[in-house]
């Protein structure tokens, strides 16, 4: 019996993309608090995920996109998530020396892409756990 390729499951797929934006997204936030000293610092985030930004990725033309540091680059690809083009946030507190990273709301992003990180793998196992489930031979335990 051939295996399965998890990444032909629309389901996996699209909590795979998400996973690897919520990486982007730590990576971006710990860069910020990296150089909350940094004079004239500006923090960046990433645009926010979005379902239709997946769709248009997967079908465009060069539609492969690397997004583990990890993985090689085809030819043309892109690196990264669909959406995970850092862009310079608001000022909301800048310091005398330009900086403008406040280490409050880093750690409020940071929280929150974790809790949303923990919740696409814990839903990524139960979806598998599911398949597992369905595809288990009847009769057998």
């Amino acid at each position: 019996m051939p295996a399965m390729d998890l990444a032909s499951i629309p389901l996996f797929a699209m909590l795979r993309s998400r996973m690897g934006y919520l990486s982007d997204k730590q990576r971006v936030i710990s860069e910020n608090v990296a150089n909350a000293s940094t004079p004239g610092y500006k923090p960046q985030d990433l645009k926010p995920f979005s379902f239709q930004a997946h769709v248009e990725a997967a079908s465009g033309p060069g539609s492969m996109a690397v997004t583990q540091p990890n993985h090689m680059t085809p030819p043309g690809a892109k690196r990264g998530s669909p959406a995970a083009k850092p862009f310079k946030t608001k000022d909301s507190e800048t310091t005398m020396d330009g900086n403008s990273v406040v280490l409050e709301e880093e750690m409020m992003k940071l929280t929150d892409a974790r809790m949303d990180y923990d919740a696409a793998v814990g839903f990524y196992q139960k979806s598998l756990d599911i398949l597992k489930l369905a595809t288990r031979r009847p009769g057998s335990a």
